[in-house]
This record gives C-alpha cells, sequence and structure tokens, in this order.
C-alpha cells in the first residue's frame, strides 16, 4: 500500500488547508481511513476518522466544527478540510489505513506533510 500526502504548507491562523491522500495498492473503498498529527515534542495523535463506505467519521475535540474529513472512493483519495487554523494545528499530517475501528491500529502510513500555522 502507498499513501500519498499532500497539500500542507504554511498559512496564518484562520486560514484554511485542504490535505488529500491518495492511495494505491489495495482495495481502498473497503477500508477505513484517518489523519493523524505529530506536532515537535510531542506524540503522534489522531485527528480525524472515515469509515470504508464515509457514513460514520470521527474527529478529536481539538478540532471538532473546524475540521472535516471525507473520502472519495472511486478515486482514492480521502481529504482533510481544516479551516479556522490555530498554531496548535502545526504538526506533521499523515494518513493512514485504519486496521480497527476505535482502537485505531494503523496498518499502513502514508509520508507527512508538513501544516505550519502562523500567529
Amino acid at each position: 500500500v502507498q499513501l500519498q500526502a499532500s497539500g500542507g504548507g504554511l498559512v496564518q491562523a484562520g486560514g484554511s488547508l485542504r490535505l488529500s491522500c491518495a492511495a494505491s495498492g489495495r482495495t481502498f473503498s473497503s477500508v477505513a481511513m484517518a489523519w493523524f498529527r505529530q506536532a515537535p515534542g510531542k506524540e503522534r495523535e489522531l485527528v480525524a476518522a472515515i469509515s470504508w463506505s464515509g457514513s460514520i467519521t470521527y474527529y478529536t475535540d481539538s478540532v471538532k466544527g473546524r475540521f472535516t474529513i471525507s473520502r472519495d472512493n472511486a478515486k482514492n483519495t480521502v481529504d482533510l478540510q481544516m479551516n479556522s487554523l490555530k498554531p496548535e494545528d502545526t504538526a506533521v499530517y499523515y494518513c493512514a489505513v485504519l486496521g480497527n475501528w476505535g482502537a485505531w491500529k494503523v496498518d499502513y502510513w502514508g509520508k507527512g506533510t508538513l501544516v505550519t500555522v502562523s500567529s
């Protein structure tokens, strides 16, 4: 499985970015997907997850109402729309294939994309 994330960059606080993750190598439409992030000096944390059909989503409390995860199974992509960005959202963002919904076990990691939010 290959996961390629893109869309990171530098944005001012209050701005928006859209991350995209392109997947290849397996049946994308049958797996749950997620975005994680890791800020400097902190552990990697789950940001948002989406079920294989897209009908169920999960968000960590700190991004609820600001971030939206979506997927397009025809294009094998999963996106993360990030609005009202805050400096504390600065991190490397990773997309991942989930092996377990709820326990958030990751089967495959993509390479990260850096998001920097300036104050």
